[in-house]
């Protein structure tokens, strides 16, 4: 371990210690301070903010398009690449106040593989036993890292339910990629028993307590975060209007509906609106047909005062958040998770 400086983050004056070995956002999580963030790996500019005061911080390894060179000569850093080498001040661009405040801190814990089923051809619903510790706690919504043994591969899933408190388990659904890293070890090796690592919780595509409407749009694994907010909607026994719009490509990929119909019936103001952008001749669809978005603006007409939700494909995620900022929604209320991929769409 390297020395340690305390980096101070503005207007919100919280501070922390941040080990040299670390990164800015790493010590943070770590500490139970939840600072936004997406990717973690210097690609989608959601930790983009600025150094006050101090030397600039050391960048591991990032994309330019998150951050270029005219911005880092500014001042401008990525928490999730940075390194500190002193004492200083930074100032948030995109933060929560309360989510920082309440985050809850990472934790490493070792898991049992309980179940490995298939929900599509092409998702998979993995459930792991927490065996030590035997909770984790997080807030719905959030992702953990999930290590492939034997490597130095590691993959960010959503849990798919609320708390792993009384059942002491963790539930995914998981796309499979041709080539995928992941997607391999889930279909070749994974089996009922094994032991998996995992680390978190990070993320804040969490449930905001707005008085506001709710929508959410979500496609292929994009199921698992948006279907985990749904069941804390319905454990609040809650009378928010919210509509979920799910895409996909034909009848067979759709997934998880008895319990979207009966969360219809359940929670008085939820409506569910999957749609097929490719419906096959034989599945007698009668319900919407297109891409997502444009099924999302033939609903909505204003959603000025509403919380949207996004998490899917990148490519999804990237029209959703146009169109959602389109129709009126404020863009520090579009929340969303964008993970990217190794493998291949399959044919």
């Amino acid at each position: 371990m390297g020395d340690k400086h305390t980096v101070r983050f503005e207007p919100v004056g919280i501070e922390i210690e941040v080990d040299e070995d670390q990164t800015v956002l790493r010590a943070a999580a770590e500490q139970g301070v939840t600072l936004m963030h997406g990717c973690k790996e210097g690609q989608c500019a959601s930790c983009k903010s600025f150094v006050l005061d101090g030397e600039d911080p050391e960048l591991d390894s990032y994309s330019t398009f998150a951050l270029n060179d005219t911005e880092k000569e500014e001042g401008y850093t990525l928490l999730c690449r940075a390194h500190v080498y002193e004492d200083m001040t930074i100032e948030l661009l995109n933060y929560d106040e309360e989510m920082m405040r309440s985050g809850h801190p990472i934790q490493e814990a070792v898991t049992e593989v309980v179940s490995n089923d298939e929900v599509t051809h092409d998702l998979r619903h993995l459930v792991l036993k927490l065996v030590e510790p035997t909770e984790v706690a997080y807030h719905p919504g959030q992702y953990v890292d999930i290590a492939i043994p034997e490597t130095d591969t590691i993959r960010s899933f959503s849990m798919a339910n609320t708390s792993s408190k009384e059942s002491g388990q963790l539930e995914f659904v998981i796309k499979i990629y041709e080539d995928g890293h992941f997607s391999k070890f889930l279909d070749d090796k994974v089996e009922v028993g094994d032991r998996l690592e995992l680390t978190g919780p990070f993320g804040v595509f969490t449930l905001r307590d707005r008085d506001a409407d709710l929508v959410f749009v979500g496609g292929g694994a994009g199921m698992a975060p948006i279907l985990c907010l749904l069941r804390l909607l319905a454990e609040r026994d809650s009378t928010r209007k919210a509509t979920f719009y799910y895409g996909a490509r034909a009848k067979k990929d759709l997934c998880f509906e008895d319990e979207l119909r009966a969360l219809e019936d359940k929670l008085p103001n939820f409506t569910y609106v999957p749609a097929l952008s490719e419906p096959d001749d034989d599945d007698s669809w009668e319900g919407e047909v297109g891409m997502i978005t444009d099924v999302v603006s033939k609903h909505e007409s204003d959603l000025g005062a509403a919380d949207a939700y996004v998490c899917g494909p990148p490519p999804m995620v990237e029209a959703a958040m146009e169109t959602l900022g389109g129709l009126g929604v404020d863009e520090k209320h579009i929340y969303y998770d964008k993970f990217t991929t190794t493998g291949a769409e399959p044919a």
